[in-house]
């Protein structure tokens, strides 16, 4: 299995990024993906998740409205347009995938997840 990020990067206040993780070596059709943050001297915390179909969808409360995640069966990735970044969303983010079936809240904790892919880095500065 693996999951490769990319998208990060130095943006402004106010602006976007998009982050996207390529997904190998599974059944991507039959698994739900999610992301997760990690800023320096934190814990790992969620961001988002959607399931195997695309929805429902699950967000953190604090990027609910300005984060979206997608995902595009044909090339096996998952997106994740961030818009209205702040300051606080500067971190290295994480996308990762469960090997077991996920319901409801158990999206939003790190530890259901199997595999990790191994980062990329968002800066939100002026």
């Amino acid at each position: 299995v693996q999951l490769q990020a990319s998208g990060g990067g130095l943006v402004q206040p106010g602006g976007s990024l998009r982050l996207s993780c390529a997904a190998s070596g599974f059944r991507f059709s039959r698994t739900g993906m999610g992301w997760f943050r990690q800023a320096p001297g934190k814990e790992r915390e969620f961001v988002a998740a959607l399931n195997r179909s695309g929805g429902p969808t699950y967000y953190a409360d604090s990027v609910k409205g300005r984060f979206s995640i997608s995902r595009d069966g044909a090339s096996n990735t998952v997106h994740m347009q961030m818009n209205s970044l702040r300051p606080e969303d500067t971190a290295v983010y994480y996308c990762a995938a469960p090997s077991r079936r996920m319901v409801g809240s158990l999206w939003r904790i790190a530890t259901m997840y199997d595999y990790w892919g191994q980062g990329t880095q968002v800066t939100v500065s002026s």
